[in-house]
């Protein structure tokens, strides 16, 4: 999985093949531990996918880029939800706090792409309504 504008040796990455997860970045420092794992974290209620954490996200210095991938199940999308709103959300102290993601709709997957670490290390692909007001607009 490359990441744009980067050479695809200095990428590192990790997969979560059951779930459908992909983690790749471009960093200085990139543990051996770095890896992708099931979470015991309770999903949102707007979760298309199970809960992943990222292990040894502190270990990772200098980071470049970032790029987190899940698949999703379009089929849990609310009643006249749009497929493409879908977005990588990761958890924060706050709760769970969208990303900036792009979707890929034939491969049901959910792409977010960050120039730092992750604001989190426990990821879930959601629904995103942020952009629809009251009355569903």
């Amino acid at each position: 999985m490359a990441i744009p504008g980067y050479d695809s040796n200095s990428v590192a990455e990790a997969t979560l093949d059951r779930v459908g997860a992909r983690i790749a970045v471009v960093a200085g420092v990139v543990p051996d531990e770095f890896d992708l794992e099931r979470s015991g974290t309770e999903p949102p209620v707007d979760a298309l996918s199970e809960p992943v954490s990222i292990t040894e996200l502190d270990g990772l210095k200098a980071v470049e880029a970032v790029r987190l991938t899940l698949a999703y199940d379009p089929s849990k999308l609310p009643p006249g939800a749009s497929p493409t709103d879908v977005a990588v959300a990761v958890r924060t102290d706050d709760g769970w706090e969208p990303l900036e993601s792009t979707t890929d709709l034939e491969e049901t997957t959910v792409t977010a792409v960050l120039n730092d670490r992750p604001p989190g290390s426990t990821i879930v692909a959601g629904y995103d309504d942020r952009d629809v007001d009251e009355l569903g607009r």
